[in-house]
């Protein structure tokens, strides 16, 4: 059965410039037509949970969990906005956006799973493999687990 709804891309965002490139290179590659694009546009943001990120025990760690959470949630507004001003500098304004809690893997995955996505588009830290041993790499676990096409956007390296 036809179905006249778009294919979904998912755009995965955070704060750093690689995922800012990302996303302006998949605006330029596949919305230029802006509203008439082929694809409905998901960006989506992994906000960690405020134990994880401070990973704290002991006396007061409680305490300070609220005052992480809210300086969390503040980092996810802003790459929430930063990313849909970036969509409008792109006359693109017809974007959807979530911000669900977890680890990026997973958040990216199940994203994809949940909105039937036909593409993935991720950005690359550039990480050498000890680093990405160490690390792990977001991009890397998506290409291997997420059900539809993982397209991983490089940054160019500036020459000095």
């Amino acid at each position: 059965m036809a179905t006249s709804e778009k294919p979904v891309m998912v755009v995965g965002i955070d704060e750093h410039d690689h995922s800012t490139y990302a996303l302006e290179w998949t605006l330029d590659h596949f919305f230029a037509n802006g509203p008439n694009s082929v694809f409905k546009l998901l960006l989506v943001h992994s906000k960690p949970t405020a134990a994880s990120a401070v990973g704290l025990v002991g006396p007061g760690a409680a305490d300070a969990l609220p005052v992480i959470d809210a300086d969390l949630r503040k980092i996810a507004a802003r790459v929430v906005e930063k990313a849909k001003k970036t969509c409008a500098n792109k006359s693109l304004n017809d974007v959807a956006v979530e911000v669900v809690e977890g680890d990026p893997r997973n958040v990216l995955c199940d994203a994809v799973e949940r909105h039937d996505a036909s593409v993935l588009v991720v950005g690359s830290h550039g990480y050498g493999t000890i680093k990405r041993a160490v690390l792990g790499s977001v991009s890397d676990y998506c290409a291997h687990h997420a059900h539809c096409t993982v397209m991983i956007v490089k940054k160019p390296k500036t020459k000095h």
